[in-house]
Parts: C-alpha cells; sequence; structure tokens
C-alpha cells in the first residue's frame, strides 16, 4: 500500500470511467445472462459487499426478489435455476468469496463481477464481468468501487428492461468527478481542517446510499488509519446520536434522507462539526459539485471527497 500511489489512482477517475462508459456504449456487458431470473443473491466482502446493499435494495425496489450477502455467512438462500449469484471480487481472489460461491456453482447461475481477468472467481462461471478499473496501484479499492456500483446499476436496467443510459449516467459522474479534482484547491484544506479531530472521523448517508459512509469510513480506516465509522442517517438517532454528548464529534453528511434535519438538529445543539458533501444542509458546511442533484451520480461519485481527504493524510504520516 502506498499513499502516493492512492492519490494518483484517484486522479485516474475520470479516464477510468470514461472507458467504462466508452464499453457500455459500445455492447451490453450483461446480454449473456439467462431468461427467466426472479431472484438476486450478490456475495462480497469489504468494499465489494457496500456496493452490493445498495444495489439490491434498488433492485428490491424495482420487483426483484434480491439480497446482499457476506461471502463468510454460512447460512443463505439455496441454489436455484431462478437465482442469479453475482460474486463481487476485484482482485478475483477474496477467500470467503470464493467459499460462499463454491455452494452455488453447477447448481445455479453465476456471475463473476472483478477487475482481474482470469482470477479464481471466473473459474466455473456462467459470464464474468470485467469492472475496467485499470490497476490500482496504491493497493486500495478505489475505482473498483466506483466501477462496481455502475456495473450493478447497469445489471438492475438490464434485469428491469430500463433500457439504455447507464453509459451517460457513467459519464455525468467523470465530469462530477473531475469537478471535484479540478477544485480541490478550493475545498480541500478546510476539509482536512474541519475533519481533524482526536476521536476519529464518522460518516452518515441514507440508506439508498449507504455505500459512500460505508466506504468513506474504510478509506479512513485503512489508508491513515484513523478510528471512522459509519451510520444510517435516521438510525443515527438512535445509534450515534449518543457520541455528540461526549466526544468531539466530527462527521461527513451525505445529505439525501428525509432525516438529515432531525440529526442536524442534535448536532446543532451539541456543537458537533459535519461536513455535508454534495448538499446544503442548515448546520453543516458543504462541498458541492457538478451534477451533486442527481442520486445516482453521487452515488457514484460522493466518496472521493473522503478519498482525498484520507490520502492527504496517509501522504502526510507516511
Amino acid at each position: 500500500m502506498n499513499p502516493e500511489l492512492y492519490l494518483a489512482d484517484l486522479e485516474a477517475k475520470p479516464a477510468a470511467l470514461n472507458a467504462l462508459a466508452d464499453s457500455l456504449d459500445a455492447r451490453d456487458p450483461f446480454e449473456g445472462l439467462p431468461e427467466g431470473i426472479r431472484r438476486v443473491t450478490l456475495l462480497g466482502m469489504g468494499s465489494s459487499r457496500y456496493a452490493a446493499g445498495v444495489a439490491a435494495l434498488r433492485l428490491r425496489a424495482a420487483g426483484i426478489d434480491a439480497a446482499a450477502e457476506y461471502g463468510s455467512a454460512a447460512l443463505g438462500y439455496p441454489p436455484a435455476d431462478d437465482t442469479l449469484v453475482v460474486a463481487i471480487s476485484a482482485t478475483g481472489g477474496s477467500r470467503e468469496t470464493l467459499d460462499a460461491l463454491s455452494r452455488y456453482q453447477g447448481k445455479a447461475p453465476v456471475l463473476a463481477l472483478t477487475n482481474t481477468p482470469g482470477s479464481p472467481v471466473t473459474e466455473g462461471a456462467d459470464l464474468v464481468v470485467e469492472m475496467l478499473a485499470g490497476q490500482e496501484r496504491g493497493g486500495v479499492s478505489c475505482r473498483t468501487f466506483q466501477h462496481t456500483l455502475a456495473l450493478l446499476l447497469a445489471l438492475r436496467a438490464r434485469l428491469t428492461g430500463a433500457g439504455t443510459g447507464m453509459s451517460g449516467l457513467v459519464r455525468r459522474a467523470a465530469d462530477a468527478t473531475s469537478d471535484l479534482l479540478d477544485r480541490r484547491g478550493a475545498w480541500l484544506a478546510d476539509a482536512l481542517t474541519l475533519l481533524d479531530g482526536p476521536h476519529g472521523v464518522y460518516t452518515i448517508a441514507p440508506a439508498e446510499r449507504l455505500s459512500s459512509a460505508e466506504q468513506s469510513a474504510l478509506m479512513f480506516r485503512e489508508g491513515p488509519r484513523r478510528p471512522a465509522d459509519a451510520c444510517e442517517t435516521g438510525d443515527w438517532a438512535h445509534v450515534d446520536v449518543y457520541l455528540t454528548k461526549t466526544i468531539d464529534y466530527r462527521a461527513i453528511l451525505f445529505p439525501g434522507s428525509r432525516y438529515d434535519a432531525q440529526a442536524m438538529d442534535w448536532v446543532r445543539h451539541r456543537g458537533s462539526t459535519v461536513l455535508a458533501v454534495g448538499g446544503a444542509v442548515e448546520g453543516a458546511h458543504a462541498i458541492r459539485y457538478a451534477g451533486d442533484d442527481d442520486p445516482d451520480v453521487a452515488l457514484l461519485t460522493e466518496t472521493l471527497v473522503a478519498e482525498l481527504v484520507a490520502g492527504t493524510w496517509w501522504a502526510g504520516s507516511a
């Protein structure tokens, strides 16, 4: 793991996204899926599971029975001909995901979503979809997380018959990512100061984009090795609100929940520090970027703020 190379990986996000959009224009990567899929089981660990969680929620909202499961879970949906198993692993070698996959191979249609062609997760898969994120030389999942989300949204479009338009979304996310990168001189220094407290960083997001909070917290733990944890916005009032009374609470809020105001009432009352990424929220400092009013663009873009903060801290401590 290398902080300078990690920052370079972040710089390469827009080009990688545009290349993915070109690939989506050229062909539907899911055209080989069998007909009659009724259920989707998504398997993964870490960032892969974070992405799977929001994808499963969106599939359920579209009327498709879907669940995101830990690869390490001993229990899960039984295999069936109408159950699509999506094994997600950027490296293609996550032990837990491979162990879970062994329950399904030869008993259910298997889709492998990976950034590493020919890796173990592809062995015996009925369809392999490459993330096309390029090599992450910094050793941290950042572009692969972003591409996993984009491709899972494309999978939902395929299964629901929602039609085309995914390449356009990916290009808008590339533009939003470029906007944050190009303007970091105007916001990054303030974000570094606001979030640099003695008790770590907390991240908050609506259920529909909970992966943004989870991935952001992971970046603070994985790179600069700082305490960090994620929470869903509505659930925050039931589980994390207590921290605002006892510690120097500093958080990133990804707006969009009907419960943003509820959380911010407590924050203002107790003098905590919140940085809102992608929207203006009363009582919070704000970072805006192009396209942040589109929830799908936000889903694919907003973790970059935490990634850049974490990468800068990491490089400074290396």
